[in-house]
């Protein structure tokens, strides 16, 4: 899906928006549809663990007692969210690090406004990893080298980090080839021989390790501990015309990412609601972190493995792009 960036910044939007898989606009000039004192909000998401918490948000009320009702579309990736946010198809979106260092580095109009998720820190226990099929023969990254490995979209954060955790294991990350693919098709293409390993998040990890997979390596912790790994933004136009809207979508998300963080069993039963995991594997799933801040360092660590991997053509502003 990169390419979909380079499009937007080649002037072919419309070819972009359509990829997000949505249609119709929310008048971003207008700050979302207003009714009855309720202004909904149309937001880009993935259906991973990563956004449970605006799902549960939204349950609590933590956005309807600030006048917001939010509107989730699902995409891909972050890579396929961004052109809908610029474009205004979406007034808010969800999107990895490494996508929206893309877009900063190519000028293109995206702000982060607040945090979204982070790796658990803890090695073969994060809700990220890079997966293989029951009885694989790899044991280790290094033995990635000349096989392919899953990723939600290309150019992205999954090659970023899987590449470096190959290197850390003493291997060539340039003898890796990448399939892209959606996270909820990599457990059958695993057990199908379609792929030899996957960069897989939740609930996806879950399915793949219920059929008897395994772990090779924790790619987000292999970046940073402390890795900041999503962040919800929107366009520099809307933010600019709509600041009390921004600031209310702030409130609420940093809410609902408190209270997540603090209920695990609401989390998983939410989870429910916008993906296809399984309830007997419900209690399996590996939750991520979900701070109120971002943890500036380990974005900073990304966008230089960004620029070792070729992904900028400039280093990323992140004084434009953070909150």
């Amino acid at each position: 899906m990169r390419r979909l960036l380079i499009g937007l910044v080649a002037g072919t939007l419309s070819v972009a928006v359509t990829a997000c898989g949505s249609s119709g606009s929310s008048g971003s000039d207008g700050g979302g549809q207003q009714s009855g004192g309720t202004t909904t909000l149309k937001i880009g998401v993935i259906p991973i663990i990563d956004v449970a918490p605006i799902y549960l948000g939204q349950k609590k009320g933590f956005y309807s007692e600030r006048g917001l009702k939010l509107e989730p579309s699902l995409a891909q990736g972050g890579a396929a969210i961004v052109p809908g946010v610029v474009s205004g198809q979406f007034d808010f979106g969800f999107s990895n690090m490494t996508s929206l260092l893309v877009a900063n580095s190519k000028n293109v109009p995206v702000k982060a406004v607040v945090n979204g998720v982070a790796s658990t820190g803890k090695a073969g226990a994060d809700f990220a990893e890079i997966a293989v099929p029951k009885g694989s023969p790899l044991k280790s990254a290094k033995d990635l080298e000349g096989k392919k490995v899953a990723a939600n979209t290309l150019g992205n954060i999954c090659d970023t980090s899987v590449n470096e955790s190959v290197r850390k294991d003493g291997g060539d990350p340039s003898k890796v080839e990448y399939v892209e693919m959606p996270f909820d098709q990599m457990p059958a293409a695993l057990s199908q021989g379609q792929v030899d390993a996957a960069c897989v998040v939740e609930p996806a990890l879950a399915t793949i390790k219920s059929q008897g997979g395994t772990v090779l390596a924790s790619n987000f912790v292999d970046v940073s501990p402390d890795l900041t790994v999503a962040m919800y933004f929107t366009s520099q136009q809307y933010a600019a015309k709509n600041p009390e809207l921004v600031k209310k979508f702030q409130e609420a998300t940093a809410e609902s990412l408190a209270y997540a963080d603090e209920h695990p069993d609401e989390v998983r039963e939410i989870i429910t609601t916008y993906t296809k995991i399984p309830d007997n594997l419900l209690k399996t799933v590996t939750l991520p972190r979900w701070p109120a801040d971002p943890d500036r360092a380990s974005i900073e660590r990304l966008a230089e493995l960004g620029q070792r991997d070729g992904l900028f053509e400039k280093a990323p502003d992140l004084d434009k792009l953070l909150p």
